[in-house]
């Protein structure tokens, strides 16, 4: 496990960074930010990403499963709660209820690393497309699960297993056996092993899109995930434009991609 999964402070930061940077511009040109927005995180955890939206004068809500998230993005986002400019909302995006929890729809959802965690990902794309306003738009951004770090294995806390790519392709009992022998936490096997179960490709992706009946407006595919600039100090670069075009091959070198789509 890398020192930022341990510390929220500086991971808050690497997202606020990547929101500011990278995913506000990506969005600049087909969303009009001079309108004031009504903005939704799914999975936000501690609000690093909303946060540089709410720099810019949106209005925000944070959906996160997990309480502890909650509390820590209500503390770093204080200013924020108390001015009535985001709130947070502590339930699974199926047990939310639009007329009784939200009031109106978005203008833009967004879905950055969550994804790839969720079971049944085509009833949870046509839950999601429920909370959006006519004309609004969603903003995927997910790791394709055959990348050489797709099943998030990063949080190891064997320094060895935390750096190893590829092997949470092995099929489950071997990677399991693996894990449990390196004496990995239960806590830590359980995620891994569900997002083995979760874990998503380019190709599945586009075919739950098409069948919800969303466009793509935009795509971009990435060899070095942009939020890589602040964990590890690496440039972000674009997919190589031939590999990029190749389905199934493209999953296993891309280590991000983006999209907006209504």
């Amino acid at each position: 496990m890398y020192d930022f999964h341990k510390d929220k402070n500086v991971y808050f930061h690497y997202q606020y960074l990547t929101s500011k940077e990278y995913i506000i511009p990506y969005l600049e040109n087909r969303i009009d930010f001079k309108q004031k927005l009504n903005v939704l995180e799914i999975g936000c955890a501690e609000a690093g990403v909303l946060k540089a939206f709410c720099d810019l004068g949106h209005t925000c809500t944070g959906i996160e499963l997990n309480h502890k998230r909650v509390l820590l993005a209500q503390k770093f986002m204080e200013k924020e709660l108390k001015s009535g400019q985001i709130r947070f909302i502590s339930k699974n995006i199926h047990d939310i209820d639009p007329e009784a929890d939200i009031d109106g729809g978005f203008d833009l959802i967004i879905l950055k690393d969550v994804i790839e965690h969720i079971h049944n990902q085509e009833l949870f794309i046509s839950q999601v497309s429920k909370l959006l306003k006519k004309g609004g738009k969603l903003f995927f951004a997910f790791p394709p699960w055959q990348m050489p770090f797709g099943g998030h294995q990063q949080i190891c806390s064997n320094k060895y297993l935390s750096k190893l790519p590829y092997y949470h392709l092995l099929p489950r009992f071997m990677y399991e056996g693996i894990l449990n022998l390196f004496k990995e936490p239960d806590y830590t096997v359980k995620e891994l092993l569900e997002i083995k179960e979760t874990g998503i490709s380019v190709e599945r992706f586009e075919n739950i899109l098409k069948k919800n009946n969303f466009k793509t407006i935009k795509k971009t595919f990435f060899l070095f995930n942009p939020i890589y600039k602040y964990k590890f100090g690496l440039k972000p670069r674009l997919q190589f434009n031939f590999i990029k075009k190749i389905p199934y091959l493209r999953n296993f070198l891309t280590t991000a991609v983006y999209y907006l789509v209504e």
